[in-house]
Order: structure tokens, then C-alpha cells, then sequence
């Protein structure tokens, strides 16, 4: 039975959503991107202090800048989506930039119509002045073309997903998206105790625990993983760096769930 969600109507409207917060360096070629293929951008800012703004307000009407405070990732993303005018959306971070190639895949849906309620696009990652090809790091699939009426941003903080509604089928399109994701492994080591800590935070609130020997095994099994299983070794410097950040960030994780387990309080600030 098809999905009921279907529009087959040819120059199917989609509109774009993008959360940021000074992100300067890359959103006008992320909203350029957008523009070839959306009817409006909606652009949901955390009150960025660099030029993000006037970036923004400088690409013409089709590009809608709004501001609300930040309280975590699905939150923000959900709020995007609901601004946004057309069943169809499509959502970019403020970092992220469609390849050619997957413009004139989404192009050539629009106008056909699309055949499932959810499109899901490999990600590429750009790590300290490299694309990485292995690791964990590609091809990183996510649903970000989908019919709001079926899905929306869930997930735990900061790793946020779009979660479709069950029977809702996806499908795929070529063509990347272009992550710049850090610059140095020293920006990104910076953020691994961030993200870490959130990620804790709200799977304690859902329940999880994990024994002592978890906590000393999951960060090896992420190197292992992520450096010979997926062959992270291939992406040279890089791929070492972004598998000893990834087993890091399991091992804060890890650590910061058990001591939530022992004392949920609020650790106090240093």
C-alpha cells in the first residue's frame, strides 16, 4: 500500500530549516545551497554575536531569520520545523552545505514527487583539513528531507535524529552533504567534555545504567571499532585523531553516567 503521505503533484514545496549560533564562517554557503532547492529558509538563531544576522538578512526574502534562546539541540530543531510553511522540510546546521549532487537529486524529486515520507543523505566530514572516507565518520546517513506530519527531531541531547513515525518508510538520495566539522583535533577535543556531559545527563533521565566493567570496555571497543573495523587507519593522521576523540568521548560519558548513578546531584562548579 503507498504511504498515504505521498504528494505526486510535480514542483513539490519544501522549505528549509537551519539552527545557528555564530556560525559566520560557513552559513551564507549553506543557505546558498538551500536556495537552489527550497522555497524559503527559515533560519532559527540562539542570538549569535558575530555576523550571522546580517548573513543571513543579506540573502533576500526567501530567507526568514528568527531568534529563540537555546535549550538543547531537538528542541531548537523541533522549533525550526514548526516555523516553517510547507509539509516538506529540509534541515541543515549552520555548518553543513548540499553538494552539487545532491542538489540535482532533491531538484529532480521535487519535481516528480516524492515516493516515501522520509529521505535520509550520506553526510561527509571534514576533520582538521581532510575528508575522512572511514572510521565512524562516513558515510553517517541521516533523514533530513521528510513530511513534518510523519517525523520529527528526537533523539537525546546533543545527538539529536529525526524519529518517523512507525510504518513510515525512508529512502534514500545520492549525493553528500558537506560537514566542515573542526577545524583542529584541539576544537574538538574541546567539545567531546560538552557533549559528553549532556549525553549523560539525559540518559540518566531515561534510566540507563551501566556496570564498572562497561565503563573501562566501551571506550576501547569504540577505538577498536572505529579505527580497524571501519578502517579509520585509512584516513591517515586524521583517522587516529578522530577515533582517539570518539573513544574519549565514551569514556566521559561513561564516567559521568556512573556518577550520576552514585549521586545524581548537580556537580558543583569548579
Amino acid at each position: 500500500m503507498p504511504d498515504l503521505c505521498l504528494n505526486t503533484a510535480l514542483d513539490v514545496h519544501i522549505s528549509g530549516a537551519v539552527i545557528t549560533y555564530n556560525e559566520a564562517r560557513r552559513i551564507g554557503e549553506c543557505l546558498d545551497s538551500l536556495l537552489h532547492i527550497c522555497d524559503e529558509v527559515v533560519v532559527l538563531d540562539s542570538f549569535s554575536t558575530d555576523e550571522t544576522e546580517a548573513i543571513c538578512r543579506a540573502k533576500g526574502p526567501r530567507v526568514r531569520f528568527e531568534q529563540h534562546p537555546f535549550d538543547g539541540h531537538i528542541e531548537q530543531k523541533n522549533r525550526a520545523m514548526e516555523r516553517c510553511t510547507h509539509l516538506w522540510v529540509l534541515s541543515l546546521d549552520g555548518d553543513e552545505v548540499l553538494s552539487a549532487e545532491l542538489i540535482e537529486q532533491i531538484r529532480a524529486l521535487r519535481h516528480r514527487g516524492p515516493q516515501a515520507p522520509a529521505y535520509a543523505f550520506n553526510r561527509r566530514n571534514r576533520y582538521a583539513g581532510r575528508w575522512l572516507r572511514f572510521g565512524g565518520w562516513y558515510p553517517d546517513r541521516k533523514i533530513r528531507l521528510w513530511n513534518r506530519d510523519h517525523g520529527r527531531w528526537g533523539g537525546d541531547n546533543p545527538h539529536d535524529q529525526v524519529l518517523m513515525k512507525p510504518g513510515a518508510r525512508m529512502a534514500r538520495l545520492d549525493g553528500d552533504i558537506l560537514h566542515y566539522t573542526y577545524e583542529t583535533p584541539e576544537d574538538h577535543l574541546r567539545q567531546v567534555r560538552n557533549f559528553a556531559l549532556k549525553s549523560a545527563k539525559a540518559q540518566h533521565q531515561r534510566g540507563r545504567r551501566i556496570s564498572a566493567l562497561q565503563s573501562k570496555l566501551g571506550p576501547l571497543s569504540v577505538w577498536i571499532r572505529d579505527y580497524v573495523f571501519k578502517a579509520g587507519f585509512l584516513d591517515g593522521r586524521q583517522g587516529v585523531q578522530a577515533a582517539r576523540a570518539s573513544a574519549l568521548y565514551q569514556r566521559l560519558k561513561y564516567a559521568e553516567l556512573r556518577r550520576l548513578q552514585r549521586d545524581p546531584s548537580p556537580k558543583p562548579t569548579p
